[in-house]
């Protein structure tokens, strides 16, 4: 519908069932769809026109009166979005709402990011996905949380930056699926590589990478990594880096291996 001004009325839609006037902020209007199923008030978007309103509302009230269509039915000109298509979908046959994507499957559930895109996850993740939404932006999939974008690899213990096929693997090769079983995590510490024979080398990148040292586990040579870390910081360094949180020892055992474990003189001797 085209609007000529800021101050043109909506148009009288007591004849559309579903479909409510509304009005913008500065003035102009728009409809908005919804419909109650199960006790449940679902909106359904929000349109130009009171007929593409009540055409969502008519597809919606199809999609749930139906028993046969899926999510592979949906068409790019359908009036409702492929979200609203997979809650609506979801709440049909599984009589739960979720306000997300989401779509309930024998002892693991789909995120639809697309009708193409197709996360899957453990039912242990179904309260958190169901009150966070994913999007992807430049490749990489992130939730807001608290204010902050966090990417899904780092709930699964991957740190930002990791390598796939290096630091961890999707076992299937799947790299949407992100149940626990398919997701194998080698390596969650910043400046840790593993070695060709299960040792781990550490590094940490200066003016080009500085090789720190080579240890027999990844717990020492992250701590090796810290170490480097307030070296090169007390030498004059005024880089950023990500040090590594680790809390599966005390913070005794983490000072004696802090004190005693070696780095390279070329660490020592680091001047910016």
């Amino acid at each position: 519908m085209s609007i000529d001004n800021k101050n043109t009325k909506p148009k009288k839609t007591e004849h559309m069932e579903g479909v409510f006037p509304a009005v913008h902020k500065d003035g102009s209007s728009f409809y908005r769809s919804s419909l109650t199923y199960k006790g449940k008030h679902i909106s359904l978007g929000s349109y130009d026109t009171p007929e593409q309103a009540h055409q969502a509302y008519s597809m919606g009230r199809l999609l749930l009166a139906s028993t046969f269509t899926s999510i592979n039915n949906y068409k790019p000109d359908n009036p409702l979005s492929f979200e609203k298509w997979v809650i609506l979908l979801n709440f049909r046959d599984n009589d739960i709402y979720i306000g997300t994507p989401i779509y309930i499957g024998q002892k693991m559930f789909f995120y639809y990011l697309t009708p193409n895109i197709v996360l899957k996850f453990d039912m242990d993740d179904l309260f958190y996905f169901s009150s966070h939404k994913i999007m992807q932006r430049g490749g990489h999939l992130f939730v807001a949380d608290y204010g902050s974008q966090i990417t899904l690899l780092t709930r699964y213990g991957v740190r930002p930056y990791a390598v796939e096929g290096i630091d961890f693997k999707f076992l299937n090769g799947d790299i949407y699926d992100f149940r626990r079983h398919n997701l194998k995590v080698y390596n969650r510490y910043h400046g840790v590589r593993p070695g060709a024979k299960g040792n781990f080398h550490a590094r940490i990148h200066l003016n080009g990478y500085f090789h720190i040292g080579t240890y027999p586990s990844a717990l020492e040579a992250a701590i090796a990594y810290n170490k480097a870390i307030d070296i090169v910081k007390r030498a004059g360094c005024e880089k950023n880096f990500l040090q590594n949180y680790i809390d599966e020892i005390t913070p005794r055992q983490y000072a004696e291996i802090y004190f005693k474990i070696d780095v390279s003189e070329n660490i020592m001797n680091y001047k910016p």
